[in-house]
């Protein structure tokens, strides 16, 4: 099928929700780890020396898995970035819009479903199970995943 304009404004849109829930999520992840550096630092020094330490040690660990999560969207942000939203795509590949009989999706991160003009997409990354089952096929390929058959219709 013919790349229309309507498909390349549709990319970009996706492409800016992705970018928008990214941001959104390293963000949420820095001030969560802000917050738990913030109360082990609060707890310093205090009285009872190993009531509290205990309490700082697990406001550190808080600390270091909002830090993790901070640099998997970090890391997913860098993908997005990567993503042309104005080529079109005939092979499923990074930044390829797919829709299959069963769902539509948009290969850049991890994001989950985005909501467009009530149309459901999935925002998924390289590295998942669906896309490694879909990876290099084009408009009219088959695929199986998880017992189902998905047909795929239109690729851009």
């Amino acid at each position: 099928m013919l790349v229309t304009s309507k498909n390349l404004e549709l990319k970009q849109r996706l492409l800016g929700e992705c970018l928008r829930i990214q941001n959104v999520q390293i963000q949420t992840a820095k001030s969560a780890m802000d917050e738990a550096q913030e109360s082990a630092n609060e707890h310093q020094g205090a009285g009872i020396e190993d009531k509290f330490e205990s309490f700082r040690e697990a406001c550190q660990i808080q600390r270091d898995m909002f830090a993790k999560q901070m640099d998997e969207a970090i890391t997913g942000l860098a993908i997005l970035k990567r993503i042309v939203a104005t080529k079109e795509n005939k092979v499923i590949t990074l930044g390829s819009v797919v829709h299959t009989n069963l769902q539509k999706y948009f290969v850049s991160a991890s994001v989950g479903e985005i909501n467009l003009n009530g149309e459901k997409y999935f925002a998924i990354s390289t590295m998942s199970p669906i896309f490694k089952a879909m990876a290099d096929k084009t408009s009219g390929d088959t695929f199986t995943f998880r017992d189902k058959q998905y047909h795929i219709e239109e690729v851009f």
